[in-house]
């Protein structure tokens, strides 16, 4: 007898749950409903939240910019140290809608460049080692290839879209919270209806923590793969407008394989903003902010075979 009346107390602990988490779900879809139907004020919250995700975003890159040139001890190069490499940066500049970028020198722990800027101007940061790697013509191409990103506001653009991406992902946590509170209350009510009640107290609330940071996740890894795919195509973008305007695509692919050769593979704090790609396996190219080196090469190379006719890129 007593055994029953156990189990009945329990299917009455499972059915109470069960209320009171469609309760709390309802009351969340009613609150969403309340901020529906003043849309117009929240049209202008979400002005607002632009407005702020935008600014945000912008002060982030540039403070952020200025803590990277320091880590890779980036420092002016003068024109009189170097005038020929300025003319042909002079001459890119005025063919190219970027503005006259600053022009770096640093340590970026592998021969590489990477373009950082704003809205007008910015830095072209060149490592040390590629005035000894790279011919004029090969190192004018990858200068032209960092101006393109500087012409498209490449890296500024995806500070943004991560800024942006990060409210949209909370949007989205406070529409499916109603949701996986359900499921979290009809687990734990089914449970005790079942007879096998948590044995923590606080499980529900665990499990209802668990959910949300699952949803989090999901939201953020689905940002992350967004942004690296459109980071790679913006990479093939700049190797063919710095195909145009150079006219000799020959001399990036050239410029790429030496590169490629010279680079340790290993990771470094500035690889999302370098020319080089990670060419190991589906996953690696998955997860790279820029595509394979030898794909970028082998598109380089088709274009001059276009353009010119069949083309070698051999490297001593």
């Amino acid at each position: 007898m007593r055994r029953v009346g156990l189990r009945a107390l329990m299917v009455l602990v499972g059915v109470g749950l069960l209320v009171v988490y469609a309760g709390v779900a309802y009351l969340g879809y009613r609150l969403l409903g309340a901020i529906w139907l003043a849309r117009g004020d929240l049209l202008t919250v979400i002005a607002w939240t632009t407005v702020l995700t935008v600014l945000l975003g912008y002060l982030s890159y540039r403070f952020g910019t200025v803590q990277l040139l320091g880590k890779v001890q980036a420092a002016d190069l003068s024109r009189g140290r170097a005038p020929e490499v300025h003319a042909r940066l002079d001459r890119l500049a005025e063919e190219m809608d970027a503005g006259r970028p600053r022009l770096l020198v640093g340590r970026l722990g592998s021969p590489n460049a990477m373009a950082l800027g704003g809205i007008r101007g910015g830095v072209v940061v060149l490592d040390r080692s590629l005035f000894h790697l790279l011919s004029p013509d090969e190192l004018e191409a990858l200068l032209a290839h960092e101006l393109a990103h500087l012409e498209s506001h490449d890296s500024l653009v995806q500070t943004l879209a991560y800024s942006a991406g990060q409210s949209l992902v909370w949007v989205v946590v406070a529409l499916a919270l109603p949701f996986v509170v359900v499921g979290a209350g009809l687990r734990r009510g089914l449970d005790w209806i079942r007879g096998r009640p948590p044995a923590d107290s606080l499980a529900p609330v665990s499990a209802l923590r668990r959910r949300v940071g699952q949803v989090v996740m999901f939201g953020f890894v689905v940002l992350t793969l967004v942004l690296l795919a459109h980071s790679r195509r913006r990479e093939f973008a700049a190797d063919d407008r710095s195909a145009a305007v150079t006219g000799n695509p020959v001399a990036l692919a050239r410029a790429l394989r030496k590169i490629q050769r010279a680079t340790d593979p290993r990771w470094t704090m500035v690889s999302p903003l370098q020319v080089r790609g990670d060419d190991e396996g589906a996953l690696g190219r998955l997860l790279s902010t820029h595509p394979a080196m030898d794909d970028r090469i082998d598109r380089l190379v088709e274009r001059a075979d276009r353009e010119r006719g069949a083309v070698s890129i051999e490297v001593r």
